[in-house]
């Protein structure tokens, strides 16, 4: 389901997909922009992107499934809680038919808030 057609920023990507897989993209956008209201959003490969001192989280829509982007560090501490879910080194796989598991979400997105932020902190010194 990916589109082929080129955007340039979030609303462009998210319109290219029927009402039903925009919902789910709009619902995960905004868990994102609530829990990490000083990121800044643009497409990096071919992705919805938020960005905190580097890339924060990936998200993207494809043919039965949503598929977000939180790095193998935001994976990792959650496996258990991930578990129904297909996952690979840095994605997790939510199918299109299910509710987006929106806390589990808002907890990975603060977490890597917290790992940019303290990569960043560290980086300075």
């Amino acid at each position: 389901m990916e589109p082929k057609q080129t955007y340039t920023n979030i609303d462009e990507y998210i319109a290219l997909f029927p009402e039903d897989v925009q919902r789910l993209l709009k619902t995960i956008r905004q868990v994102i922009k609530e829990t990490a209201p000083e990121a800044s959003e643009k497409i990096a490969y071919q992705m919805p992107t938020f960005y905190l001192y580097g890339n924060l989280v990936h998200f993207a829509a494809y043919k039965k499934h949503l598929g977000f982007y939180p790095s193998p560090s935001g994976i990792e501490p959650f496996k258990n809680e991930l578990s129904m879910y297909t996952l690979t080194k840095g994605t997790i796989q939510f199918p299109l038919d299910q509710e987006l598991p929106i806390d589990l979400i808002r907890r990975i997105v603060l977490l890597r808030v917290e790992q940019n932020t303290e990569w960043h902190k560290t980086k300075k010194k």
